[in-house]
C-alpha cells in the first residue's frame, strides 16, 4: 500500500500539497507519485488529506474534500482498474464523497468509532473497512491484549451494522497513542492479531519509534528501521504494509514472502 499524503504537514515529510500549489499541480504531483508506486509494485494506494501526527492542526471537512477530491477522481481515470484505492479519514462525509469519486477502501484511523455515520457510510458503499487500533486517550495495562479487545469489539461493532466479516481488516495502531517500547512489543507479538481472523494491515512507515531506536533519525532516513519492520511484520502475519518507499519496500516484501510463505519467482539470470 503505497501513501499518498495530499498534506502540507506529514510527520513523513512527504506531503505533496505546498503553499502556492494550484489544484492542477496538486492533482499532477499526486498522480505522478501514486503511478510511480504502481510501476513499482502497489496494489493499493492510500490518499490521505489530513495529517494524523501528533498535535497537527485539525482539518475541516471541506478542505480535506478539496484536498483529495481532485485527486482520488484523476486517479480513478489514470490507473489501472485492478488498483484499490484508499481514502485514510475518519470523517463519513469525506469517505462518502470520496467513494462516490472512485475509491474503493476505507482506512478509517479510529475504527469507525469517530463518527457515528461512518459505520453506515461503509455499509451503504460495500467496501472493505481498515479497523485500526486507536489507543489515544485509553488506559492500557498489557498492550497487545487491550488491542485485542479494542479491535474485537470493533469488528463486532461492524458486524452488527452490517458491514460482511470479509469487508474487515485490522490494523493494531502503531504510533496511535503508543510509546516506543509498546510499539515494539506490538511488532513482537504482532502474530497474535491473527486470532481475530481477518487480514493485518502494518503500518510502521518512516514511525517514531524507529527513529527514536536508531539515534534520533529524522523521517527521511528512516528506510532501514521500516524494513526491519516491514520484514518481521511479514515473518509475524502481516498482509498489507503500508509504507512511503514502495520500490525499496516491494523488494522487503518478495524477500520476506520467499522465505515466510514460499511465494517467489526465480528469475533466469542470478
Amino acid at each position: 500500500m503505497g501513501i499518498v499524503n495530499v498534506t502540507p504537514d506529514s510527520f513523513s515529510g512527504d506531503g505533496i500539497s505546498i503553499p502556492d500549489l494550484t489544484e492542477v499541480e496538486l492533482v499532477q504531483r499526486a498522480v505522478r507519485q501514486a503511478k510511480a508506486f504502481v510501476a513499482e509494485g502497489a496494489t493499493f494506494i492510500d490518499v490521505g488529506g489530513e495529517s494524523t501526527r501528533p498535535h497537527a492542526p485539525a482539518v475541516s471537512v471541506q478542505q480535506e474534500l478539496d484536498r483529495v477530491l481532485p485527486v482520488i477522481q484523476a486517479l480513478q481515470q489514470q490507473l489501472p482498474p485492478e488498483i484499490i484505492l484508499s481514502i485514510d479519514t475518519y470523517k463519513a462525509e469525506v469517505a462518502d464523497q470520496a467513494l462516490v469519486a472512485g475509491a474503493s477502501l476505507i482506512n478509517d484511523i479510529w475504527s469507525l468509532r469517530y463518527d457515528p455515520q461512518m459505520v453506515e457510510v461503509a455499509r451503504h458503499h460495500a467496501v472493505p473497512v481498515v479497523l485500526m487500533a486507536n489507543m489515544r486517550g485509553f488506559a492500557r495495562r498489557d498492550i497487545v491484549s487491550d488491542l485485542l479487545r479494542f479491535l474485537s469489539q470493533s469488528i463486532e461493532q461492524a458486524l452488527a451494522a452490517g458491514i460482511p466479516w470479509d469487508h474487515l481488516i485490522v490494523d493494531p495502531g502503531i504510533g496511535f497513542g503508543t510509546t516506543p517500547e509498546e510499539d515494539l512489543i506490538i511488532q513482537r507479538r504482532l502474530g497474535e492479531l491473527r486470532a481475530l481472523g481477518r487480514p493485518v494491515l502494518l503500518g510502521t512507515s518512516r514511525k517514531s519509534h524507529i527513529g527514536r531506536i536508531l539515534g534520533g533519525l529524522p523521517a527521511s532516513e528512516r528506510l532501514e528501521g521500516t524494513a526491519a519492520t516491514v520484514a518481521l511484520g511479514i515473518a509475524q502475519g502481516a498482509d498489507i504494509v503500508r509504507v512511503h518507499d514502495v520500490k525499496a519496500m516491494m523488494r522487503v516484501v518478495k524477500m520476506s514472502d520467499a522465505i515466510v510463505r514460499g511465494t517467489f519467482e526465480l528469475s533466469v539470470n542470478p
